[in-house]
């Protein structure tokens, strides 16, 4: 997939004021999460005056997506204030709620600034990409893994893990990750594209410290809930670093934890996460 069809497949076409359309790419699993959470804030977006931007967004997966379907979007327009904007959407696909969220709309506004620095990360230039990888290590995970071009974003990952013969890890790892081709200067399409990848890497960092693989069949892994925060403007077409932790996992419950920074250092997005993570049982001969 390339970036053109990614932003045709988060866009949603309107059908009335607050009830919107999407669909999905071909897919032999359930939707992928992110998808979902970038369309209903492309969906909430188009309901709200031009001069707020989404600063928050606080989300549950309900369901599993069935990619064949269309997606219907309902936004409840739950609150209109002088500099902030609140909706309510719930996505379905047969009446029936796969997701919902609720997202936070703020005018802008000059005040106090701070920001916790960058940790320590090598330059992105310095890693090879997940194209690289896979070409050198094809043979061995066609079979288990779909290769990452239907992923239509550049990544490189600081702490690669073999997913096939997973050890284990500090609960911790580092991606650069940029949009490869520029973008237009709209600042909404960088937020629902950031919202998309922003559920890419915290599920699999709450498995790091556990001999397990999300390519696995043992495991049942989903994503439970999201939250994400957008600190201050930034381009999603410029490298961005992903630093995440899991300092928590218990009752088949993983929790992560994502901040995300420009090359200049600057913190421009927080996420957070719970994840379902559970061993199936064994099948009995």
């Amino acid at each position: 997939m390339n970036i053109d069809k990614l932003l045709d497949y988060l866009q949603v076409e309107q059908i009335d004021r607050y009830v919107f359309v999407g669909k999905s790419p071909k897919s032999p699993s359930r939707i992928f999460g992110g998808q979902v959470l970038a369309q209903c804030l492309n969906a909430a977006s188009r309901t709200v005056s031009e001069d707020r931007l989404a600063h928050s967004l606080h989300a549950y997966f309900l369901r599993p997506g069935d990619p064949t379907k269309q997606i219907l979007f309902e936004v409840d327009p739950i609150r209109d204030g002088g500099s902030f904007t609140t909706r309510r959407i719930i996505a379905k696909q047969d009446g029936i709620p796969i997701f919902n969220m609720s997202a936070s709309f703020h005018q802008e506004e000059v005040g106090f600034t701070h920001h916790m620095p960058m940790p320590e990360a090598p330059v992105p230039e310095t890693i090879e990409t997940d194209e690289e990888y896979w070409e050198r290590n094809a043979d061995r995970l066609l079979e288990f893994m779909r290769p990452p071009s239907y992923f239509p974003v550049e990544r490189r990952n600081v702490h690669r893990r073999d997913y096939l013969n997973p050890e284990p890890m500090e609960p911790h790892q580092q991606f650069w990750f940029r949009v490869k081709q520029t973008l237009p200067d709209d600042l909404r399409l960088h937020q629902v594209l950031l919202a998309y990848i922003s559920d890419y890497g915290l599920l699999g960092t709450a498995m790091y410290p556990h001999p397990i693989s999300p390519a696995s069949d043992s495991v049942q892994a989903a994503s439970l809930d999201h939250g994400l925060w957008f600190h201050r403007p930034f381009r999603a077409d410029d490298y961005i670093l992903a630093d995440m932790d899991s300092p928590s996992a218990f009752g088949n419950r993983g929790f992560s934890r994502g901040s995300f920074y420009s090359k200049d250092g600057t913190l421009i997005a927080s996420s957070v996460q719970e994840s379902l993570l559970r061993v199936r049982p064994k099948k009995s001969d």
